[in-house]
């Protein structure tokens, strides 16, 4: 019988195999290809051990032995979540709105969704252009720096926010990247306000973005939408217009998913406003109007 493991965080027992299994796969995911004895030396187990675990993956298909010796995730695990994400409502809701947004706009479309202290791009439709923005599906980006990042901390729960934020290493990616917590504190109240987010050149040099929450039927933010310009493409004084395109794609996609906009008293007809009344915290979605621009 399988040694067994209880885990930290809660009541349900693991399976020693079924763990050591996706270390494996985590470790081999972070590479091109790793030896064998580096990936034995980085997971913690006997080499043999490690060896009977890929051999069984590379049965399977998901991961390959190349040339030099080395070991390396194939596309099968990328394919099985592919197939699983088209399944998932939010990809369903978003897909067909971050068409039309980039048809409309000419620019790169992104969602993206928080996990732990980033956010992960789950979606994303190419430019027209010839020059466009490197990204792809599954990437990770910080949320201190990016319009989806600040999007996504700008409407999280409060506590939560205070939690991530205060996690956070606030590197200096560019000149313009807010490295001060309380510069970031800030911007999130502005975010807030406004009900979108800005990325000027702040993760990357030439790349100017805008974003704006995706919420679901109870209220709570599950995702933010953004476009993508080259700076150079991105009309001097046209933030206002291009964030209300922004906005409308979200909550086009937002109500899909249930969520009821608020009233033009700024009252939310959502369970984050209701917590919001009785708190006097929580994030309150606001009322689109030329001024909240």
């Amino acid at each position: 019988m399988l040694p067994k493991k209880r885990s930290s965080a809660s009541s349900v027992i693991l399976l020693s195999a079924v763990v050591r299994v996706f270390s494996i796969l985590d470790r081999l995911s972070r590479e091109s290809s790793v030896s064998l004895e580096e990936l034995s030396r980085e997971v913690g187990l006997a080499k043999p051990t490690v060896y009977r675990f890929l051999q069984t993956l590379q049965e399977l298909g998901y991961v390959r032995r190349d040339e030099k010796d080395h070991w390396a995730i194939t596309f099968k695990l990328f394919t099985m979540g592919s197939r699983a994400l088209a399944h998932l409502d939010l990809y369903v809701a978003a897909r067909p709105v971050a068409e039309a947004l980039a048809e409309e706009l000419g620019e790169t479309v992104h969602m993206g969704v928080m996990e732990s202290n980033a956010a992960v791009y789950v979606l994303k439709i190419e430019s027209k252009y010839t020059i466009r923005m490197f990204s792809r599906v599954g990437r990770r980006i910080p949320l201190y720096c990016t319009a989806i990042g600040k999007a996504l901390l700008a409407f999280t729960e409060p506590v939560e926010r205070s939690a991530v934020i205060k996690d956070l290493h606030l590197i200096a990616l560019t000149p313009k990247t807010l490295s001060c917590r309380s510069k970031l504190e800030v911007e999130i109240e502005k975010i807030r306000r406004q009900g979108y987010a800005v990325d000027d050149e702040e993760h990357e040099i030439g790349i100017h973005c805008i974003a704006a929450p995706v919420f679901d039927n109870t209220g709570d933010v599950v995702a933010a939408l953004s476009v993508s310009w080259p700076v150079f493409r991105f009309a001097t004084g046209s933030t206002a217009a291009m964030a209300a395109r922004v906005r409308d794609a979200a909550d086009r996609i937002s109500s899909i998913l249930g969520w009821s906009a608020p009233d033009l008293s700024g009252h939310a007809r959502s369970r984050a406003a209701q917590k919001q009344a009785a708190l006097q915290s929580a994030p309150l979605r606001p009322p689109k109007s030329s001024s909240s621009l």
